[in-house]
Parts: structure tokens; C-alpha cells; sequence
């Protein structure tokens, strides 16, 4: 609630965000490991590596520009959008294989929004990360389903 509010704890209150989402995501990929296989044990090894390392960062500097935390946001969202199409590419065969495709193209187009420079940073960046936290959201309950019998 604090990141729709806008004033000068905007700022601060959306790198934490981004910074505990970006844990987050570590910790997932690192929970994912051990039922991965050949090369995606080593992708979700890099990937939560990667994550750590934008997580670690967004909590040091909470106080960065505007520019430089929609550059690392527009990191993450490229990495996990490339990371969650190839995976929906790869398994073609689960049911609604095609929506982690959308979600990741999605995903895709939103990095490349943030990495520009397209009007008011601070409107755009609130609009990032709630998309961001939507379609993470909405990828995880399919993918639950998915889990179901």
C-alpha cells in the first residue's frame, strides 16, 4: 500500500519491494532445484543468483534514482520473462503451457517499457512493479494448478 501512495517514501518503499520480490524469486528458483534436471538445475542456479544479487542491491541502495532502479527492475523482468518462455516453449505438453508463454512475452515487453525512457519515471515505475507483481501472481496459480491431479 505504501507504493500507491506517492511522496518521498515512494522511492524507498518500492526498492524494498522489488528487492524482497527479487529474494523472493531467488528463493523459489532455489526451491526448484533439486526436481530440475541436466541443464535447467544449472538455469535456476544462475537465475538465483541473479535474483540474490538484484535483491542485495535494491536493499543497499533503497535511496538510488529512479533510472537506476527501473534499469535493475528492467533487468529482472527480462531475465525471468526469457526464463519463463523458454521453459513454456520447452513444455509444450503441460496444460496451459501457453499462458506462462504470454505471461513471459508480457513480462519481455514490460523490461524493455522500464529500461526506456518513456515520460514520468515515478508513475511508470509504480505501474511496473504492480504489472510485475500481477503476472507473477497470476503464473504462480497456474502453475499450482498445474501441480494438481
Amino acid at each position: 500500500m505504501l507504493v500507491f501512495q506517492f511522496d518521498d517514501r515512494s522511492v524507498h518503499a518500492i526498492s524494498i519491494l522489488l528487492g524482497a520480490t527479487c529474494a523472493g524469486a531467488a528463493l523459489l528458483e532455489l526451491l526448484a532445484v533439486p526436481i530440475s534436471h541436466g541443464w535447467w538445475r544449472l538455469g535456476r542456479l544462475g537465475l538465483a543468483a541473479l535474483f540474490g544479487i538484484l535483491s542485495i542491491l535494491c536493499f543497499v541502495h533503497p535511496g538510488n534514482s529512479f533510472r537506476a532502479l527501473s534499469t535493475i527492475f528492467a533487468f529482472y523482468l527480462l531475465f525471468r520473462g526469457v526464463f519463463d518462455m523458454t521453459v513454456a516453449l520447452v513444455d509444450r505438453g503441460r496444460p496451459l503451457w501457453w499462458l506462462t508463454l504470454g505471461i513471459g512475452f508480457v513480462q519481455i515487453l514490460l523490461a524493455f517499457w522500464a529500461a526506456g525512457d518513456f515520460g514520468h519515471k515515478a508513475f511508470l515505475l509504480v505501474v511496473w512493479v504492480g504489472a510485475t507483481a500481477l503476472a507473477h501472481g497470476v503464473l504462480q496459480v497456474v502453475r499450482a494448478f498445474e501441480l494438481r491431479p
